[in-house]
């Protein structure tokens, strides 16, 4: 799977945005300090973002982003597509009949990782930044995992 520093830094800064912005402009400089990102990078990013409708800038002194819809309706997918970081799972062109092989063929595998890149689509388009804001976003990274012997023995209970 293939998704560059683009679109996850264009997630953290959204998120960023979202979090901070209280109805206010925030300027580009104080989100690149805040989430360690080269303000020309973000630049870059804040224009496709700009053009795709998802911020909206203000000019002039107390200038900076602000997001152009709620937090609540605007998808994690919305934001990488609109930096133009689609999600490839697989090796072969999204859409073509040929395969990634020398003789153009699709390797076994590719139904399956094909299929897991629509996943993650889905997935990103039912997470909102509004869900990264306030954490309900559910995962295992932050659990502590159980040893085999708990777990068999809670089973058996």
């Amino acid at each position: 799977m293939r998704l560059s520093t683009k679109g996850r830094y264009a997630v953290m800064a959204m998120v960023d945005l979202a979090n901070t912005s209280q109805g206010s402009p925030v300027a580009l400089a104080d989100i690149a300090e805040r989430q360690e990102i080269s303000l020309s990078y973000l630049e870059q990013l804040f224009a496709k973002l700009r053009k795709g409708g998802l911020v909206k800038s203000v000019r002039g002194p107390g200038g900076g982003y602000l997001l152009a819809f709620p937090s609540d309706v605007t998808r994690i997918s919305d934001i990488i597509l609109a930096v133009d970081e689609p999600i490839h799972t697989t090796r072969c062109a999204a859409g073509s009949p040929a395969g990634c092989r020398t003789n153009r063929s699709r390797c076994l595998t590719h139904d399956l990782w094909e299929e897991l890149g629509n996943q993650i689509h889905l997935y990103l388009s039912s997470v909102t930044i509004a869900d990264v804001v306030h954490r309900r976003v559910l995962g295992t990274s932050g659990l502590v995992l159980r040893s085999p012997a708990k777990a068999s023995a809670v089973a058996a209970e």
